[in-house]
Formats: C-alpha cells, structure tokens, sequence
C-alpha cells in the first residue's frame, strides 16, 4: 500500500497537480457515469496525504496502476502537443526553469526539513512499537550482522592458503600481482555473498516481515554497497601493498582515493535509504527536500576527491609507459577537471529531469550509474595503455622499419582497446535509462536513436579499420623489409635483394581495405542519422563514369601496375631496369613506382609506360671477373688458386651464408695485346655480389704476389735482331731508338687494348 501511495503521489507531481486541480467528475478505472459508487466516491479535490490514502483505501490494486498508467499517457501526450508548440527560446527557458526549480523549492523547504524528518521517525518509530521497539530492533539487526560477519571471517580465513607474496618489477611479477589480487578480490566477494545469505537466512527467522522492510535496504545501501566498493578499490589501488599495485600512483594518493571512494558510494547509499525511509514512512517526496541536499553533497564530495588528488590521479592516469603520446599527457592533466565537470554535468541533469518531473530513473539510479562510469572511463583508458604494454607481442626484426611497424602495432591496440571500451560503457548507459539497445538500433524515430546507431556503426568500423590496419602492420614487420636501399646497397653499383612479395603488396592492400572500411562504415553511419545515401551513390556512380572517360590514362595506369603486381614482375627494394632508366624500386602506389637510382636520383614512373622491366635482384646473381695475366703464366695454376680462394671464402662466416656456388676458374677467355686474360665466377643472393667481389680481389691479389704471378701491363717492346747488336750502337742509333718507342706508347694508349665483342657471358 506504501508504494501505491508514492506512486499515486509522483503521478499527480508529473502531471502537475496542485489542490484543487483534479476534477471530481474524473472517474475510476472501470467505473462508469452511472455507477453508485463512482458518484459515492469521488477523487477528492485536496489532494492532502489523508485524500490520497481514502482513495487508495476504495481501489484495488489494478485499479490503481489502470488510473496511473491512464494519467501518466494523458499527461505525456499533452506536454508532447505542448512541446511541438514550443519556439526555441522557450524549450530552453523551460530547461532552465526545471534546472532551477528543485534548487529553489530545496531552499524554501530548509525551514521543515528537521521538523519533517522528526515527524518521519515518530511515524517510524509507532509502527514499530514505540522507541523500545526500534532499540530491539536495532538489537536484533547488530546481533545478526555480527553473527553474518563472524561466519564470513571464518570462511575467509579457511579459504586462505598461503602468505602475501614479494612481487618484482617484472612481468611474471605483474602476473603474479594480478593472480594475487584477483583471487583476494574473489575471496572478499564470496565472503560478501556468505555474509548476504546468513543474514537472509537468519534474518527470516528472527525478524518480522516488518522488520525486514527496514532492515533489507539498511544493509544493502549502507553496509553491501561500500563493501564491494572496497573491495573493488582494494583490487585496483592495493592501499596497503605498493608492490601489488595495478596502478601508478604513491602510496598516499592510494590511501586517499580509496577511503574516500568508498566514502562516497556510502553517502550515496545513505541518500538512497534516507529517501527509502521517508517514503515508508508517510513523507512525500515533495515534503522533504533533503534527498536533494544529499544527492547534491554526492557531486560535490567527487569534485572535492578530484580538486584535491589531481596531481595523483594525473600519475595514475600517465602510468608507466615511457612510450605515451601527447594525447595520453593531455588526458592525463584534464582528467580531474573532466572528473569535477562530469559531477556538475550530472547534477545538473538531475535538476533538470527532477524540474520537468521525470524523477523514474532518477530513483532507479540511473545517473549514480552514468557518472560511474563516465568517470572510470579514463582509468580505463590507462588500464588498457598498461595492458598493451605487458601483452603486446615483442618486435619482430630489427632496424627502423621493424621499430616503426612495432610502435604502429601498440599504439593499434591501444585505439582499439579505447573504442571497445567506449562502445561497452555506451551500451551500458544505454541499458541504464531502460534504452533497449536492440530498439535502439532498429528504431530510427527519433534523434537520439539515430545518434546512438551512428555511434555504435561508427565504434564498429573503426575496430574494423584498426583490426586490417593491425594484421597488415604485423605481417609486414615480420616480412622484415626496408622500403629503399641500405647504406651498404647505395654504397654498390647497383641495389640489393628486394623484399618478399608480401611486402610489396601489403602496403597497397592496407591503402585499400582502409578506403573500402571507410567509404561503407561512413554511408551506413550517415545512413543512421536519418539521412538518406541513395542520392549519394547515384552521385558517386555518375562522378566514377565521368573520371573513367576523362581520365583513362588514369586508369590505364592503374590496370597496368595491378597485372604487375599479379605478375609479381618486381618487390620494394629490387633494383630494376625500365626503358634504360636503372633504380631500386623504393616506392610503388596505385598509378606509379619510384626508383632510386645508386648515385641518388629518385625517378617516379607510371605503369603505362613500361614497356619492359629488367629486374637484377630476383632469386640468384651470377657475377664474372676478368684478370689480364702475362702470356707465359701458367693457367693451370691460376685455376688452382681461384678454386683454393673460392674454398676459403665458404669457410668465412661473413661470406659462406651469401654464396650459391663458390667463386672458380673458367680458364683462359681471351689475348689481347697485353696478355691473357682468365676468367672466374660465383653465384650468390642478390646484393651480396658486390661485398663479395671486393673481397675477392683483394684475395687474388695477395694470391698472385704470393705466386710470383704479375698482372699484365701495357709496355712498348723494341725486337733486335741480335743481342749482341746491342753492345754495338752508337749513342746515335740508341738515340733514334728511344725516340721511336716514346712516339709509339702514346699511339698504343689511344688505341687502348683489344676488346672481346659484347655478347652473353
């Protein structure tokens, strides 16, 4: 009957009702003109206490939510015709009004609140039998708690096994922390539990039912609710063990945050059951204000924890990675300013929903559950940067490109973290304020439906998008490429090795996955908000016909590079030749490629116009070295000595790995004017041939001084016909003699010596 009573009361405040203001003629659910009661029992016209509680006296209990139900649709439907009246000045002076208005009637209320809640508890204290029975009562509630506290001690002691741990720095110390942490959180939770059913269990049996009507909420909002929240504080700020604790923060702000965490969720509680127990007890809301007043000391007991604990709340947000963004430092300074700001934001949706009369949800808790979580959120945040940390794969390879592509990965994690969580606390105030989230996403009537379903298609495509972006980055650091030339490859003749193929398609895959995530998540977003896309793919049809037959260079282009790629003619980081035009392909796009020639020069070309691609770094590399030896050398033994340098090298370690086949003799290529000339090869991985090749002649070199072995030189040789001639020359003829050779070396330098023709080798 009390709750009939309360809810016949916020009935006829929604609806605006003053005495006076409810007809006579108005009749009962189920009654007709015609009936002898309806005229016997009129609604009364003062709606006092005592009114209300004679005509709750004559119905019955579906009588009473018929007429509610019937009230509450009547007055929705004239505020809704009122509403759509409404210019735009007077919607937000009514919102300023209903902002205003609690805080004014609070006010005026001051001078009976004692007077009002003394007149709460003689009502309590009669329908207990009189101060007697509310001290037995009380006796009886402290000798059931005490009993359900010793049977949870003692459960809680049984369920421990072994001593706190020492816990290091390390990640098998984190783990060990958080197992530790977790299972104590557990044990207090299930201590909780024990402690709830012994007091249900014995409360039945020695309480009345009336009792228990007073003693059901005492224990939940004043004793269970800063309980768990203990409980859960002590999971997270570990106040008394700096070495379990989950957070960055000092051992002072620890302590701090946690006394009065738990603080406020017991101010909190107390509003709830104060509130409770003036309704029980036959004080309307509209009596007392002093709900408001406590409700209002919650906020300002948060914005006094975050005013004063800002600086550790700004160490607790930062954490311990040395790795955060100037967005994580900008979180981390304006979180207890969002903390401050989301109080007064709550309390001014308060006001507001209490001044337009809309009080259900407000007695449901829905703000207490949206300010919960609006603040938790950053420290979310904060957990999932600490998780990353410890959880993130370790970088595969080595070098710049690795580093990049593993910090790309972490900071991957950490957004997509970030939007899950925001997607999860979303749906869990949706849930708050009764919104069915399924409803919610089919239903497009009205504004805020259509905000919610962008929001959460909007939280979809964006995990969507981070989760490609994720699994690209990832292969592409284990593909471990370089996109262009090492200093060791720009330092030889021409590029080295290229990278796999994966590396050279990955990066045009993950261009387009991310257009393609963004172009579909992005209309059916829009689509959400109640615009219609039709028009917008009719246009982008049209504009893609119009680009095609304006720009088929374009998408020759385009077609081109991709049979390239099919073909996988060429990778990033291949040293290619196109058209005379030699580089390292450094760059590829969707229209173009870049080389970057050895000596600097970037040259970029569309994949039109290759007619052919001679690529030099794919698979294998076969190199062939020419020396000009005397012509009375011996060849046999300059195969020796290639074969013994080619079997040296396979034993080098700096070598042996980059060789195909080692480096051997092909005898004698070719004479010219100066000698023989010899020829050796070796085949190895592409971009190593020239690392090789140096070593190779400085090993022949020392080989062939170590033999007695020259290498040929250009000289001018003058025949005698006889040696003894000689001996017999005048200073005359010698003269003539040097003066000829000296007027041939320069001829023979022109002439340079005689060269094979060019052809395959």
């Amino acid at each position: 009957m009390f709750r009939l009573f309360w809810v016949i009361a916020v009935a006829v405040i929604i609806a605006g009702a003053t005495p006076g203001s409810i007809q006579a003629q108005t009749m009962l659910p189920g009654m007709g003109a015609n009936s002898a009661d309806a005229e016997a029992a009129p609604i009364p016209e003062e709606m006092t206490p005592d009114a209300i509680n004679a005509m709750v006296a004559r119905m019955s209990d579906d009588e009473v939510r018929d007429f509610l139900l019937q009230r509450l649709d009547s007055v929705a439907v004239a505020e809704g015709k009122k509403a759509e009246n409404l210019s735009g000045l007077d919607r937000i002076a009514n919102l300023w009004n209903a902002l205003i208005t609690p805080t004014t009637n609070a006010f005026k209320k001051l001078p009976v609140l004692l007077s009002t809640q003394v007149k709460a508890y003689k009502n309590f204290s009669e329908a207990y039998g009189g101060n007697n029975g509310v001290v037995k009562m009380l006796s009886l509630i402290a000798i059931l708690l005490a009993v359900a506290f010793a049977v949870e001690y003692a459960v809680k002691k049984w369920l421990v096994r072994s001593k706190n741990p020492e816990i290091t720095g390390s990640s098998e110390g984190l783990r060990e922390a958080v197992v530790f942490l977790l299972k104590r959180f557990l044990r207090e939770i299930f201590g909780l539990v024990v402690f709830y059913i012994v007091l249900r269990v014995i409360g039945r049996l020695v309480l009345s039912p009336q009792q228990i009507m007073f003693a059901a909420p005492f224990v939940s909002y004043l004793i269970w609710m800063p309980r768990l929240a203990g409980a859960f504080s002590r999971f997270l700020m570990a106040p008394h063990r700096a070495d379990l604790r989950l957070v960055n923060v000092s051992d002072h702000w620890a302590r701090f945050i946690h006394r009065h965490l738990v603080g406020i969720v017991l101010l909190g509680g107390v509003t709830f059951f104060l509130g409770n127990f003036n309704f029980a007890n036959g004080i309307l809301t509209g009596e007392t204000l002093i709900t408001f007043w406590l409700d209002s000391g919650v906020y300002i007991y948060i914005a006094y924890v975050f005013w004063f604990a800002r600086d550790g709340l700004s160490e607790m947000m930062r954490g311990t990675d040395t790795d955060n963004t100037r967005f994580d430092e900008i979180v981390a300074r304006a979180y207890p300013y969002f903390g401050i700001a989301v109080a007064a934001s709550t309390w001014a949706l308060v006001s507001t929903l209490a001044g337009l009369g809309q009080l259900e949800q407000i007695f449901k808790g829905a703000h207490y559950t949206t300010m919960f979580l609006l603040l938790i959120t950053p420290v979310i945040d904060s957990g999932i940067r600490g998780l990353v940390k410890h959880l993130v794969p370790p970088m595969q390879g080595e070098g710049p490109i690795a580093e990049q592509a593993y910090y790309a990965t972490k900071r991957s994690y950490v957004r997509t973290g970030r939007v899950i969580a925001l997607g999860f606390i979303l749906s869990l105030i949706a849930r708050a304020w009764d919104f069915s989230l399924l409803g919610l996403l089919q239903d497009r009537g009205g504004i805020a439906d259509n905000l919610f379903s962008f929001a959460m298609t909007a939280i979809v495509g964006y995990v969507a998008y981070e989760g490609v972006s994720l699994w690209i980055n990832r292969r592409l650091a284990a593909e471990f490429t370089a996109l262009g030339m090492s200093k060791e490859d720009a330092d030889n003749e021409m590029g080295g090795g290229g990278g796999s193929r994966l590396s050279t398609v990955l990066p045009l895959a993950l261009v387009s996955a991310q257009t393609t995530i963004i172009v579909i998540f992005g209309l059916l977003a829009i689509g959400n908000l109640g615009v219609d896309i039709t028009p917008l793919l009719a246009g982008a049809g049209i504009a893609g016909l119009a680009i095609g037959f304006g720009a088929q260079k374009l998408v020759g282009d385009v077609v081109s590079g991709i049979f390239f790629l099919v073909d996988d003619a060429f990778r990033t980081g291949e040293y290619v030749e196109i058209d005379g035009t030699m580089g390292a392909v450094e760059k590829i796009s969707i229209r173009s490629m870049q080389l970057r020639h050895h000596r600097g020069p970037v040259h970029t070309i569309p994949y039109g116009e290759i007619p052919k691609l001679t690529n030099y770094s794919r698979d294998w590399v076969i190199m062939k070295l020419k020396f000009t030896v005397p012509f009375d050398t011996d060849p046999n033994k300059v195969k020796k000595l290639f074969k013994k340098i080619g079997q040296e090298m396979l034993q080098d370690d700096l070598f042996k790995e980059d060789f195909l086949q080692p480096f051997k003799s092909q005898g004698v290529f070719d004479f010219d004017d100066v000698g023989m000339i010899v020829r050796g090869k070796f085949m190895a991985k592409p971009g190593k041939q020239f690392t090789i090749r140096k070593e190779i002649y400085n090993k022949v070199k020392a080989a062939f001084a170590e033999n007695d072995i020259d290498f040929a030189r250009r000289e001018v040789r003058v025949a005698l016909p006889k040696t003894e001639a000689v001996g017999k020359m005048s200073d005359a003829e010698k003269a003539a003699l040097t003066a000829g050779a000296a007027a041939a070396a320069p001829q023979q330098q022109e002439q340079g010596p005689t060269k094979a023709p060019k052809g395959p080798d």
